[in-house]
């Protein structure tokens, strides 16, 4: 059985909106809305080592991280029982730089009773 691409999928829907404001806190500087996102045992894989939800959320405590984000080719997987993976590629540029960059990003989120909450991150540089 092949998927319709014109039929919304609503997993997608879900973990894109769920991503998008985990991204619009570190525009923000918003420590509050990207603890509310993470779960407590959140761990991320990133190019300079592990980062728990205190480091994550510990990066905005001067202020915004990201000036600004687009988010595209993403994919949405289940994983099991309340889970799903939401891949996709990042193009941002931060804060303290004037050089945009790319990323490739697979999170892991998990479905509870307040609707969805990142439990794992991994960041990937894309080539060129």
């Amino acid at each position: 059985m092949t998927s319709d691409p014109n039929t919304p999928d609503p997993l997608l829907a879900e973990l894109c909106a769920c991503e998008s404001a985990v991204w619009d806190a570190l525009v923000r500087g918003d420590t509050q809305a990207d603890a509310a996102a993470l779960d407590d045992s959140f761990l991320g894989v990133y190019a300079d080592g592990f980062a728990g939800k205190a480091e994550h959320v510990g990066q905005l405590a001067y202020g915004p991280t990201v000036a600004s984000f687009s988010l595209t080719d993403m994919r949405a997987r289940p994983l099991g029982d309340g889970h799903a993976l939401l891949s996709y590629l990042a193009e941002f540029q931060r804060v303290s730089s004037t050089q945009p960059e790319k990323m490739y990003v697979s999170s892991i989120w998990k479905r509870t009773g307040a609707g969805w909450i990142n439990v794992f991150s991994q960041d990937t540089a894309a080539a060129g």
